[in-house]
C-alpha cells in the first residue's frame, strides 16, 4: 500500500487518542513486558481492505511491532482465512487491536459492497461513489470503493463541477448556471448538471453540459431519456439504485455512470478479529 496521506495519519492518531487515552489500564495491570504473536482473521467472506492502515495503527503505538500482511488488498478471503500476522509486545498488540480492527472492518465492508455492485454492472456501466462518507474518512472510504472495483466520483468540491438543484435555484435556472460554469471552468473539468425532468435534460443539453445526471429517474424514465440525450453528453443515473434494481438501469440504454451513495453510507462492517496466539 502506498504511503498514507497526512490526513489519514491524523485520523489514526485521533482514533488512538480516543480509545487509549492516557493508557490501557487493563493491559498495564495484567500483561507486563510479555512478548507474543497475534493473527488477524476473517470470520466471514470478505474483500480484504485496510491492512496497510491497520499496520500503521500498530506502528504508531509501538514501532517495534512486526506486522506482516498475508492477504492482498482486493483479494477475497474466506471465513477462517488469516489476513495478517503480528509479533511484539502483547500490551502494544492489545492497545491497537480495537482501533486497527475498526479500520479493517469498515474498509473491507465498503470494498465488499463495492465488489457486488461492480460485478453486477460488469463492463456495461461504471459504478461511482459519492461524497456521502464518514467525516474524516473520505480518503479511506474512497480507497475502499476502488479496492472493491468501483470508481470515485468527486473527492470533494474541489475536483469536479456538479450543478445541483440549489445551484440552479441560486443562479435562476439551468441555462444560467451552465453558462456561468462554462465561463469559469477550470482546465480539464467537464460541466455536469443534475436534472429531474425531460425538460431539464433538454435545457442542460442546449446550454452545453457535458454530463447529464438523471436524478431519481426510474429505469423506465431513463430508457425514455437516453434517446433525447442521443450521445450529445455522457449520462449518469443517481438516486435509489440498489443491488435489486441496478439491472433495470443497466438495461435501459447507454448509461455511462451509475452513482450509488450506499457504497459508503450503507456498507456493513465485516466480521474480522484479532487473536493472541499462545
Amino acid at each position: 500500500m502506498r504511503e498514507l496521506p497526512a490526513a489519514v495519519l491524523r485520523l489514526i492518531d485521533l482514533a488512538l487518542e480516543e480509545d487509549l487515552g492516557p493508557g490501557d489500564v487493563t493491559a498495564a495491570a495484567l500483561i507486563g513486558p510479555l512478548k507474543g504473536r497475534a493473527i488477524i482473521e476473517a470470520r466471514e467472506k470478505t474483500v480484504v481492505c485496510g491492512l496497510g492502515v491497520a499496520g500503521s495503527v500498530f506502528k504508531r503505538i509501538d514501532p517495534a511491532i512486526r506486522f506482516k500482511g498475508l492477504a492482498g488488498e482486493g483479494e477475497t478471503a474466506a471465513e477462517g482465512d488469516v489476513l495478517a500476522e503480528l509479533t511484539g509486545s502483547v500490551a502494544s498488540l492489545l492497545a491497537g487491536e480495537r482501533t486497527a480492527l475498526n479500520f479493517i472492518q469498515r474498509m473491507s465492508g465498503v470494498a465488499s459492497l463495492s465488489r457486488q455492485y461492480a460485478e453486477r454492472a460488469k463492463n456495461k456501466a461504471v459504478v461511482l461513489d459519492s461524497r456521502k462518507t464518514i467525516p474524516g474518512w473520505r480518503w479511506l472510504d474512497k480507497l475502499a470503493v476502488r479496492t472493491g472495483g468501483c470508481r470515485n466520483h468527486r473527492m470533494g468540491l474541489f475536483d469536479g463541477i456538479l450543478i445541483k438543484d440549489n445551484h440552479i435555484a441560486a443562479c435562476g435556472g439551468i441555462r444560467q448556471a451552465v453558462a456561468r460554469a462554462l465561463v469559469n471552468l477550470p482546465p480539464g473539468l467537464a460541466v455536469e448538471v443534475e436534472v429531474d425532468s425531460i425538460a431539464g435534460i433538454k435545457e442542460a443539453l442546449s446550454a452545453g453540459a457535458g454530463i447529464i445526471m438523471l436524478d431519481n429517474f426510474t429505469s423506465d424514465q431513463v430508457a425514455a431519456a437516453i434517446p433525447i440525450v442521443a450521445g450529445r453528453a455522457l449520462v449518469e443515473v443517481s438516486g435509489g439504485i440498489t443491488l435489486e434494481n441496478i439491472d433495470g438501469y443497466i438495461q435501459s440504454g447507454k448509461v455511462d455512470f451509475i452513482s450509488v451513495g450506499a457504497l459508503t453510507h450503507s456498507a456493513v462492517s465485516k466480521d474480522i478479529s484479532m487473536e493472541i496466539m499462545e
